[in-house]
């Protein structure tokens, strides 16, 4: 079988290592990556080449590279976004619109679909007040996309973007065949959560940020209500999510943009497992008015009935296997190893 040759933009990113390592050890794939920071050792020989610096300004150079997957995970994230927002619409946007162009036109060239693959969020959805946002449940695809944040409005557009490339992009061209589309298709995760990384002050990441203070016997003042309910996903799930999605053969695919889920908890219930786990826990809720908002405008839960229909999603990890098998083993690991070296020394 010949090789794949795939771009993975945000490499160095939480997704972007996981993603990596998981294409690597699949097999079949030629790897190249870009960041604005440079790869980490332990994933640095697994691409044929590393480009460091914006993507805004690199994206002419992958023009001549003859790609068949494009993994687009590079963006400016909902509370950073949230700070910056010129810079976050850049980001996300043009480097995002840039990208498809380019796949338009080697697609178009070549008479070879590339397939685009895009993380979106569910910050696309967007809720009144907490009561509309209890009473929608788990939501569908096309239900409140009203997002509150330049990172969800970013999302949101860029998505349309992928359905022009994907389905509309050169409709108007002359030629008796149409010119082929950009295979574009994307996924709106909840909150990811990774055992391997130490959580980087994202809005969803209060709950993580509980529970490696409480490892570290370090309190916690959380930014949001203890009531605050949205949906999460364990990173070995994303990972599989993406890597399902991209095999799905393209005739099963009734749309372009599929919620995923794992499992929805409250921040209560972040601290409960972090109790339980860690008896000398110290956590409190002081919730931050704007950081509130934000989640308080993300749904309780999504709808991810037509991944499964189309492509057999499921996720592996409900809550239970979550902590139990894959995150408090490797905190608990890190945070004692730390402890051990400490007291050896």
């Amino acid at each position: 079988m010949d090789e794949k040759s795939v771009l993975v933009t945000g490499a160095c990113g939480e997704i972007g290592q996981a993603l990596v390592k998981s294409l690597w050890e699949k097999g079949g794939y030629k790897i190249y990556t870009t960041d604005l920071l440079p790869m980490p050792a332990y994933i640095a020989g697994m691409t044929v080449e590393h480009i460091q610096g914006d993507l805004v300004y690199l994206i002419k150079q992958f023009y001549d590279y003859d790609l068949d997957i494009i993994f687009h995970l590079a963006a400016s994230l909902s509370s950073k976004a949230e700070v910056a927002t010129e810079m976050a619409h850049r980001i996300n946007v043009e480097g995002t619109m840039q990208l498809l162009m380019m796949a338009g036109y080697r697609s178009k060239k070549y008479n070879k679909p590339i397939k685009f693959i895009f993380p979106s969020s569910i910050a696309v959805y967007g809720f009144s007040d907490p009561t509309e946002k209890t009473k929608a449940g788990a939501v569908k695809e096309d239900e409140f996309n009203f997002p509150h944040t330049m990172y969800g409005c970013n999302k949101l557009y860029c998505e349309k973007l992928g359905l022009y490339y994907s389905h509309f992009y050169g409709q108007h061209h002359l030629d008796p065949e149409p010119p082929k589309m950009v295979d574009f298709r994307s996924i709106r995760f909840p909150g990811l959560v990774s055992a391997f990384t130490v959580p980087s002050g994202g809005t969803s990441d209060y709950g993580p940020e509980m529970l490696h203070n409480a490892a570290q016997g370090k309190p916690y003042s959380c930014f949001v209500r203890e009531d605050t309910i949205i949906p999460f996903m364990a990173m070995p799930d994303a990972i599989r999510s993406i890597l399902e999605l991209t095999d799905a053969p393209q005739e099963k695919l009734t749309q372009t943009v599929y919620n995923v889920r794992g499992f929805s908890l409250s921040a209560g219930d972040f601290k409960r497992w972090a109790i339980s786990s860690f008896p000398n826990a110290q956590v409190t809720f002081d919730p931050v008015a704007g950081r509130q908002g934000i989640v308080d405008s993300w749904p309780e839960d999504v709808n991810d009935v037509q991944a499964s229909e189309d492509w057999g999603w499921k996720a592996e990890y409900d809550e239970m296997r979550f902590f139990e098998e894959y995150f408090l083993p490797e905190i608990r690991n890190r945070y004692q190893s730390r402890e051990s070296t400490r007291t050896n020394e």
